[in-house]
């Protein structure tokens, strides 16, 4: 069974603790880039990750992309929402169907 992991502040990811999900509290872009390398190479399924470190991980993210596993999701923080969720969803949904068939935005 893979795990689940969640990085990011500690004010936005500690809930998440609740739900028996793995946190990995950062300070700064550096601690977030080795948290992930850590738990991608460590058995991690899946990798929730506030958009405020993710935005600053492209390379991170191009290296993981065309690999089954792990999944990195973007999630908001209590800071600010870039919406790089919500854009990820609408990609995914008209890569697999064809057309903006949940947000319907022309």
């Amino acid at each position: 069974m893979y795990k689940i992991g969640v990085i990011g502040d500690y004010d936005s990811i500690c809930g998440f603790s609740a739900l028996g999900l793995n946190i990995y509290p950062v300070e700064g872009i550096d601690e977030a880039k080795d948290s992930l390398t850590r738990l991608a190479e460590g058995g991690y399924g899946i990798i929730y990750v506030t958009e405020q470190y993710l935005s600053q991980m492209q390379e991170e993210q191009d290296l993981y992309r065309e690999k089954q596993l792990p999944a990195i999701i973007a999630i908001p923080s209590v800071r600010e929402n870039l919406g790089m969720g919500r854009a990820a969803l609408k990609r995914y949904v008209e890569q697999a169907v064809g057309s903006d068939i949940i947000f319907n935005e022309e």
